[in-house]
């Protein structure tokens, strides 16, 4: 049974250590799209900026001299913009802000730009990138590749499309009540927050579940109505009344579903299996006490016999050389030894001055 535990649990190391390698090997991938997205991006505005700036100085350098753009096979794009730039690339999510404050059908207006100082309704908002779509701001037109125009049924060649706006350049609209007339008038809100209450949202919503409101003066900023989406039972789909009917009644004498179902969800075979059938569980342990016994008990056989024999008379042997206070006890031969060599020590000492006096005396 031990042997199943360090199993599961060495499992669980392992497929633990893959899935962190596998974030992390995601986490780089993530990081050299959005710095490769974001380097595609600002190389073409910075081709588009300075082949403006060309034009502008060739313009005013020549004079009258200067070429036609708007003729030839530019006669139809010119002043287009490429359609790469519709799509900003997405921030890191470390640099990405943790509460979005701005929805579809929110009035915004624009602090900065051309059309500073306009109010309308956002279309679209891209948490990603941090920019939305406003109705009729930032407009320009947008070059449509050939490919695309059988796609989209376009005869001509550009298209006016809005531009996205960044989060920071725009600004929440909401009407207040005017303290002193006592009518409703728009207001811009130059800084907002989110906070609770939480709300529930249906399954359809694209709202988030905080509430935002105005720094400050702590008035809430509603969200916009969100229309239900109708949904038209087909031919083959199941009606709502059959869907809604309860049709089993649980008991604790019954399991809900057959033991085999319980055994193929839970995998029997995996290697993850914390909890075993308890007829596994008595063979483990079973398995596991003749491994024991098989340690403690040997087969008796006249090999084994021998062995043991030898290694008995060994042990006695060296049990033998030693006292009752197990300290080690020397044969004649070592002691004779250790006595002719003490002896030859000291006759290769050389006399000292008292010991001729001893010897005199």
């Amino acid at each position: 049974m031990q042997r199943v535990i360090q199993r599961t649990a060495s499992a669980r190391r392992q497929a633990l250590k893959r899935t962190t390698k596998a974030h992390e090997r995601q986490e780089l991938l993530d990081r050299v799209g959005i710095r490769r997205a974001r380097k595609d991006f600002g190389a073409v505005l910075s081709t588009q900026f300075q082949e403006a700036r060309k034009n502008r100085w060739e313009d005013w350098e020549k004079g009258p001299l200067a070429p036609m753009r708007d003729s030839g096979l530019s006669r139809t794009t010119y002043g287009g913009q490429d359609a790469s730039i519709l799509h900003p690339p997405r921030l890191p999510k470390h640099e990405q802000r943790r509460h979005v404050l701005f929805a579809e059908g929110d009035r915004v207006c624009v602090i900065r730009g051309r059309d500073e100082g306009k109010i309308n309704v956002i279309q679209q908002v891209n948490r990603d990138s941090e920019t939305v779509l406003i109705k009729d701001i930032n407009m320009a037109d947008v070059i449509i590749p050939v490919w695309a125009k059988d796609r989209l049924g376009h005869a001509g060649d550009t298209q006016a499309q809005p531009f996205p706006v960044s989060f920071d350049d725009i600004r929440h609209v909401i009407p207040l009540e005017d303290t002193e007339t006592g009518q409703l008038q728009d207001v811009i809100v130059q800084h907002a927050y989110a906070a609770g209450p939480y709300t529930e949202r249906s399954e359809h919503s694209k709202l988030p579940r905080f509430t935002r409101y105005v720094s400050g003066l702590d008035i809430e900023i509603p969200w916009p109505m969100e229309e239900e989406p109708v949904i038209n039972d087909g031919d083959m789909d199941t009606t709502r009344m059959a869907v809604e009917v309860s049709t089993f009644t649980p008991s604790l004498e019954q399991p809900p579903m057959p033991s085999t179902v319980i055994d193929e969800l839970r995998n029997k075979y995996s290697r993850f299996r914390t909890r075993h059938d308890p007829e596994y569980l008595r063979e483990k342990m079973r398995e596991d006490y003749r491994n024991e016994y098989r340690k403690t008990v040997s087969m008796m056989t006249p090999k084994t016999d021998a062995k043991n024999m030898w290694i008995a008379q060994v042990a006695e042997r060296k049990k033998a050389n030693f006292d009752a206070e197990g300290n080690g006890i020397l044969n004649p031969a070592a002691i004779s030894f250790i006595n002719k060599h003490i002896r030859s020590q000291r006759k290769k000492q050389p006399k000292t001055k008292d010991s001729k006096s001893k010897q005199a005396a």
